[in-house]
């Protein structure tokens, strides 16, 4: 079983010319330089340069550095959203779904580990009210997890103290792996999924 989420770079934001080739290299190239270097280690000028472009033709597609951010941000979130709820939908057992959870959305933060990266450890530079926007994805996210977590525990398959507690750990066991991931790193991001995917239903149990 495989991600269900797209590889390669998050899409361009709404509201700007999304649809260009230019666009989309330059959110490429910000998600490798935000992962490599951090955003405020990051200018226009590096992101531009890099890009073959000039500073001004950024602006052309990007009013600021942060609209490139949360243009990565959000599309990660809401990659990592539609990952969990098409792992719901995939089946109404408790235990699947939080198998098939766990495998996905672990392989997708190996798999594309420095789009993860950025998606999940550089949210302090964004402003209100696009802060607000990505806080709302997680939020949904999380409830989905929280939602599957209390059917198992209804069914008597899991035994946890505090749901949301719960929830919030297994999910934060896939968004580490961001951290510390590479593509060198093995075993592979299907394989380190499933051996996740064990060591969470363990540890629901």
């Amino acid at each position: 079983m495989t991600s269900a989420l797209p590889d390669g770079p998050p899409p361009a934001a709404r509201g700007t010319r999304a649809g260009s080739d230019n666009a989309r290299r330059l959110v490429l190239v910000a998600t490798e330089a935000f992962s490599e270097r951090g955003y405020h280690a990051t200018t226009t000028r590096d992101i531009a340069a890099a890009a073959g472009m000039s500073p001004a033709a950024l602006y052309v597609h990007f009013p600021s550095k942060v609209a490139l951010l949360f243009a990565i941000a959000r599309n990660g979130h809401e990659q990592a959203l539609d990952l969990v709820r098409h792992a719901v939908a995939s089946s109404t057992d408790p235990e699947r779904r939080v198998r098939r959870i766990v495998l996905d959305f672990v392989a997708w933060h190996a798999r594309q580990h420095r789009i993860a990266r950025v998606v999940q450890y550089e949210l302090h530079a964004l402003p209100e009210p696009e802060l607000g926007v990505v806080r709302d994805l997680r939020r949904r996210t999380e409830q989905l997890m929280r939602d599957v977590i209390t059917e198992g525990v209804a069914a008597g398959r899991f035994q946890v103290p505090d749901v949301a507690t719960a929830a919030r750990a297994v999910l934060s066991l896939g968004i580490d792996v961001a951290r510390w991931y590479t593509s060198q790193t093995r075993p592979s991001p299907d394989e380190l999924g499933r051996q996740y995917a064990d060591l969470v239903l363990r540890m629901l149990r």
